[in-house]
């Protein structure tokens, strides 16, 4: 038996003898505890199902690769074939090796000519990471229709939770019960997609962010990809997911092998927030990842503030007024390059247009840097736009069936990157970039769908997700100390691919905060805080229209890697001086909002949310109250603030961003009016604390802060600035 154990969670696989199968998951769920080796072989030996009357004679195992060969009647992790034949390869165990957290699994069906291995690791998060690779050791090609990744869920997980949405909508969950048959969400955008759920959630009926029982799935890749959740007659269930692949587009040659994405999944016994905290402690735990020493930096992106309209002295302006209110990073949006004066021509003429910068970009980059900025540049090196110096001497390197293009967008086509020529021209374009100016930051984009993409005549999206995934990596080598974003007509490339070669996501297009608040809920789910790019937009929003006060901006895009997309150059000073004020919160709590673990409360009332930040010590946290729509009572009830130590006392306080909220009331709870109180966390958490009257689309931010030991202080009196 293999047992592992972290992060609340255990992972029990038997070790069969040689020769004779796979291992199969006896459990993955709840910490078993530290169970010696008898009493795990006996739980495994009581977990073995009866044999009903119209099954096969044995029971079948619950395999990390379950087949057809083994009698398996659901998703098989292997599906290929040469030539029509060796279509069920039985795969029989060679080697088991296990390092600590981490199990590396050896065998293969040599008539069929296949090698096969597995690899797992559960992490000191509770995050399990796993995935296989299949090597053709025949004599001919074999076909690869698919090889995907599956762990098995236990009766309890009734319902289904995933994601779906659409441009400037991205990520919003949806529920259903979890029957017999399989439910699954397949990609074939070319890139993550806005509409892909970038986690599959199984869970007790009802589960909520801080209750239930929950299992979780997301495929960390770029392309096309499925998760899937299944459930057998025989009451067998799994989540899986993995790579899908188009006909013909994994051709093993002898002696070549393919390995699937990371699958990455977790589990909690205490609702969604434990399975993001397995997602984050692991995303916090890598090595490039942004901490202390490189806290996030707050941004000005230019796009919603002059869009195409690039003129020198307006843009030094604009970092002028940047500067003035301390931002820390101005980002060059679309329109610097070659014919760029709308989106129709000009993608793929990666060289300054010297029509609109006769001196080049230094003379901004210069400014910029004067004033104690880093300068960022949008970039999108995916796409040519068929109106381009590009396009027009290389037809022949856009991603496309011989003879036709693909249907339009954006204006845009594909380069094939896996062409070598077309890769080479890239990256020697965006090398030369980085080598002449003090860049520090690519925002970089990919704004359309890869439909009817293909490299040599054949499908062409897993060559160009691993082509995109080399031009990073060797970017990144070259030039370590510039960050990437990943955006993709904002949230349309939010996945752990692409995250192992960037620096944060672009959650969505849309600044419009009352969007904004569910798109970085959910995205939230599986990326901490830190990994998501969250703007301040001008008061009436660029893609709804909607119109919000700018302190419900503000509090919105404060949990998140903050930044402001608006010309503040011609807001008025109350504005400026409000987000100035924003600013000074933010930095003075970048390490808690980017530290510490994030909490959703379970609140009763649909139409008000509670979620924060808690310290890792608990020491300390910043909460937000936010009314979404008007609810049906006059009068809120106690919001419940979780996540605390039940046996410290804390004073919370209202924060001052950019103003406070305001609602129709007369008298507001004591409380607020005296500007703090305290209260023990086991009170906050059972009892809670009576908000406000506030009218919809505005938020309270709450300091919640640890005081010592003994009897409570009456507080200042007076609101925090």
């Amino acid at each position: 038996m293999i047992h592992l154990r972290a992060g609340g969670c255990s992972l029990l696989l038997d070790d069969p003898d040689r020769g004779t199968g796979w291992p199969g998951v006896v459990h993955w769920g709840a910490d078993l505890g530290d169970l010696e080796l008898p009493a795990l072989a006996r739980l495994a030996e009581a977990q073995v199902p009866p044999v009903a009357a119209a099954q096969a004679d044995r029971p079948l195992a619950r395999s990390l690769l379950p087949a057809y060969a083994a009698g398996f009647p659901g998703v098989p992790a292997l599906e290929g074939h040469r030539g029509g034949v060796d279509f069920s390869p039985r795969l029989d165990l060679d080697q088991v090796e296990v390092d600590g957290s981490r199990v590396l699994v050896r065998g293969g069906d040599a008539g069929a000519g296949l090698t096969m291995r597995s690899e797992l690791e559960l992490t000191p998060s509770g995050l399990l990471r796993l995935r296989h690779t299949v090597r053709n050791t025949g004599a001919t090609p074999y076909e690869l229709a698919g090889l995907l990744g599956s762990l098995p869920l236990p009766a309890q997980a009734g319902e289904l939770l995933d994601l779906t949405g659409r441009w400037t909508r991205e990520r919003h969950p949806q529920r259903h019960p979890f029957g017999v048959g399989r439910w699954a969400r397949e990609n074939r955008r070319g890139r993550t997609g806005h509409d892909a759920t970038i986690g599959l959630l199984a869970g007790t009926p009802g589960f909520g962010f801080r209750s239930g029982e929950v299992w979780a799935l997301h495929v960390g890749w770029s392309g096309n990809h499925q998760t899937y959740a299944e459930r057998l007659p025989s009451g067998q269930a799994v989540l899986g997911g993995g790579e899908l692949l188009l006909p013909g587009e994994v051709m093993l040659q002898p002696g070549e092998e393919y390995a699937t994405p990371w699958l990455f999944a977790a589990y909690s016994g205490r609702g969604m927030d434990g399975i993001s905290a397995a997602f984050h402690g692991w995303l916090r735990s890598r090595p490039s990842h942004p901490g202390p020493d490189r806290p996030r930096p707050v941004v000005l992106n230019t796009w919603e503030a002059v869009y195409f309209d690039h003129d020198l002295d307006r843009l030094r302006g604009l970092a002028d007024a940047a500067a003035a209110i301390g931002v820390e990073r101005f980002v060059l949006d679309d329109g610097w390059f070659r014919h760029r004066r709308d989106d129709t021509a000009g993608l793929g003429d990666w060289y300054v247009d010297e029509t609109v910068w006769p001196s080049g970009l230094g003379p901004l980059v210069d400014h910029v840097r004067m004033l104690g900025m880093e300068f960022g540049l949008w970039v999108e090196p995916e796409m040519v736009n068929p109106d381009s110096d590009l396009f027009r001497a290389h037809p022949d390197w856009v991603l496309a069936v011989p003879g036709r293009l693909p249907p339009p967008a954006r204006h845009q086509q594909v380069l094939d990157l896996a062409n070598p020529d077309a890769f080479g021209y890239v990256l020697d374009r965006l090398d030369a970039l980085l080598g002449e100016y003090a860049i520090g930051f690519l925002k970089w984009d990919h704004n359309r769908d890869l439909v009817d993409a293909a490299h040599d005549g054949h499908p062409g999206v897993h060559a160009q997700t691993l082509a995109v995934y080399r031009l990073l990596d060797t970017l990144r080598a070259r030039h370590p100390g510039v960050e990437i974003e990943s955006c993709s007509s904002g949230g349309a490339r939010v996945d752990l691919g692409i995250l192992e070669r960037t620096d944060r996501v672009w959650a969505s297009d849309c600044n419009d905060a009352l969007e904004r608040q569910t798109i970085q809920r959910w995205t939230g789910l599986f990326l901490p805080p830190e990994l998501i790019g969250s703007h301040v937009g001008p008061p009436m929003s660029h893609t709804t229209g909607r119109t919000h006060a700018l302190g419900f901006r503000a509090v919105t895009a404060l949990f998140g890697h903050a930044g402001i997309e608006w010309d503040i150059a011609s807001a008025d000073p109350g504005d400026r001086a409000g987000l100035a004020e924003w600013i000074r919160v933010y930095r003075a709590e970048r390490d808690l909002l980017h530290g510490g673990a994030v909490v959703r409360a379970d609140h009763p009332d649909p139409t008000a949310w509670l979620h924060g930040v808690v310290a890792p010590d608990r020491s300390r946290a910043l909460f937000a109250y936010v009314r979404m729509a008007s609810g049906v009572d006059e009068v809120p009830g106690p919001a419940r603030i979780p996540g605390l130590d039940p046996d410290r006392d804390y004073r919370v306080e209202p924060v001052s961003v950019a103003g406070l909220p305001w609602g129709p009331q007369r008298v507001p709870p004591p409380w607020y009016a005296a500007g703090t109180t305290v209260l023990s966390g086991r009170a906050l958490a059972a009892v809670g604390l009576q908000v406000p009257v506030i009218n919809p689309e505005q938020a309270l931010l709450l300091r919640v802060t640890a005081v010592p030991a003994g009897p409570p202080g009456s507080g200042s009196g007076r609101m925090v600035r």
